[in-house]
């Protein structure tokens, strides 16, 4: 009786740390910074989470799953350039277009996975590669400016709606659409099923290969949609446009809360770590952080998450 009191106080210790470390940080960031808290701030602050948080989105459906995309950030800078350099003559279906590519992309990992058996991490490796290559080829290596006449086509992006700006309010539209998918559909219960135990959500009956490659469909339409916000908010497409958002993205969605070998976690989850990490990148700007030793902070915050909500039940043996 003493271990399962042990473990239910662990277990709601691992829902609310994520939480109470916003919170914490929050306070720190505007007791050390005041101009951190005040509405301008928070809204940049809110404005750039949103392309994290769609980001870390997709692929919180592949870690449920207790599966890896790492082909996020060759994708959401891939649909970038497609988007510069595609708007003039197509117009809003230059967004369609690079979604679809991005959505193609999902699949074509997922087959990978499932069809040849190939493990999650080589197969959207290897994609990422495709795609990061297909993306320097059709854009010459090079970074493409929005005209200013083409920037209109972005308004819905980079303008406000009802005072609240464009991003945040495409960042509350991927939480909802997300949360339903997850909370409110079969997808979703069968997503934490396979996640808590696979051959147990195999012998139940599920289609546990078509639920995989449905979350990595996801996953690349959501770091599609990321690319394009990107492009829309930087008015450019770029090759390495999201370079240096993949680990980010991840610890995201591992500091939220979502266990690394899947089962346990959630949108809203990964929402508070997309908070966090933004927090804390704001936090180290104002402390005079080089940018480029930022990352160093997220691979530590990374395996600090991991360690704290691994289910090491799951892995005896780690390889």
């Amino acid at each position: 009786m003493s271990a399962f009191a042990d473990r239910l106080g662990s277990d709601r210790l691992r829902q609310w740390l994520p939480l109470a470390t916003l919170i914490i940080l929050v306070i720190l960031v505007g007791t050390l910074q005041p101009v951190f808290l005040q509405p301008a701030t928070l809204l940049q602050l809110a404005s750039d989470t949103a392309v994290l948080f769609i980001l870390a989105t997709g692929v919180t459906f592949v870690i449920m799953l207790g599966g890896i995309d790492l082909s996020i950030q060759s994708m959401a800078s891939l649909a970038s350039v497609v988007v510069a350099l595609t708007v003039a003559p197509l117009g809003y279906g230059a967004f369609v277009l690079a979604i679809g590519l991005g959505l193609m992309a999902g699949l074509l990992s997922g087959i990978a996975h499932v069809r040849l058996k190939i493990p999650s991490f080589i197969a959207t490796l290897a994609m990422g590669g495709v795609l990061y290559s297909t993306a320097l080829v059709i854009s010459r290596e090079r970074s493409i400016m929005l005209p200013d006449i083409e920037r209109s086509y972005q308004s819905w992006i980079t303008g406000t709606i009802f005072g609240v700006p464009g991003v945040i309010v495409i960042g509350l539209v991927v939480l909802a659409v997300a949360h339903v998918l997850q909370a409110h559909t079969r997808f979703g219960r069968y997503s934490a099923a396979i996640g808590a135990g696979e051959p147990a959500a195999y012998a139940s009956g599920v289609k546990v290969g078509r639920q995989k490659i449905f979350a990595f469909v996801l996953s690349g339409g959501f770091a599609a949609l990321a690319g394009v916000v990107l492009a829309g908010r930087l008015a450019s497409g770029s090759p390495t446009l999201a370079a240096e958002l993949l680990l980010p993205s991840i610890a995201a969605v591992v500091v939220g809360g979502t266990a690394i070998t899947g089962g346990v976690g959630s949108i809203w989850r990964t929402l508070v770590g997309a908070l966090i990490i933004s927090v804390v990148r704001i936090g180290m700007t104002f402390l005079g952080v080089n940018i480029f030793a930022q990352n160093i902070v997220f691979g530590v915050v990374l395996i600090a998450a991991v360690a704290i909500t691994i289910d090491r039940s799951k892995i005896p043996i780690v390889k």
